[in-house]
């Protein structure tokens, strides 16, 4: 039996994940376990939460899976995919899968080039149709500053255990993403001391990559690396 462990991001739910979640069980009969961390979900509920609690309720869901599943991956979307790579130096799974992870955060240039969409949009009366506005708008009035230092606190924790990280990996990072720059995936794919690892571009993609123009050939490209010998 397969099982795979999906993991969302900073501030996120489950959703973040969800469209290739569904592609995936539609295409094989393995288990998933797509936990919202503590203090994620609707309401945000962040303020008092540790960084280490996210990776404890991770390694949890992970050990369930682990106990009923011969065979285990991990994907993880943003923080998520920090917390997966955690796992995966510390854990014998199978394959690694990370979307957009966030050992880097903010990319300056491309976050510029979002915020002026955002007055254009603003000037037009198109704010309610601008995706990106609708999105971060109640993040960054729900989320506390000692929060925001949590993920700082567990991206500096998680990066010296990249090189532990020996599993087959695949990276996949969008281009046009004004959260995490391109140079977070060279930096993963860099320090991750795994034998076969891959890494690729998505030209569109903004952050929430499984959301982007392209994402059914993500998908694929996902699906194909985690299902070869």
């Amino acid at each position: 039996m397969i099982g795979c462990l999906c993991l969302h991001g900073f501030t996120g739910a489950p959703y973040e994940v969800e469209p290739l979640v569904e592609y995936l069980i539609k295409r094989t009969d393995w288990i998933f376990r797509v936990p919202t961390l503590p203090g994620h979900g609707e309401p945000l509920a962040l303020k008092g939460v540790r960084y280490q609690q996210w990776i404890e309720h991770a390694e949890v869901e992970l050990e369930i899976l682990m106990q009923t599943c011969d065979v285990v991956y991990i994907i993880g979307f943003s923080m998520g995919g920090l917390i997966a790579s955690y796992l995966a130096s510390k854990y014998p799974i199978d394959k690694l899968v990370l979307l957009s992870a966030a050992a880097y955060y903010l990319n300056p240039k491309q976050l510029a080039t979002d915020i002026k969409l955002i007055i254009v949009d603003s000037f037009h009366g198109n704010l309610r149709n601008n995706e990106l506005f609708l999105r971060y708008k109640r993040k960054i009035k729900e989320t506390p500053v000692a929060a925001t230092m949590q993920f700082r606190k567990l991206v500096s924790f998680i990066r010296p255990h990249l090189i532990q990280v020996e599993v087959p990996t695949f990276i996949a990072q969008g281009e046009s993403d004004g959260i995490v720059p391109p140079k977070s995936a060279e930096y993963l794919f860099r320090s991750i001391n795994a034998q076969q690892k891959r890494l690729t571009y998505i030209k569109h993609a903004k952050h929430h990559i499984c959301y982007c123009e392209e994402k059914l050939t993500l998908f694929s490209q996902v699906l194909d690396f985690l299902a070869e010998d």
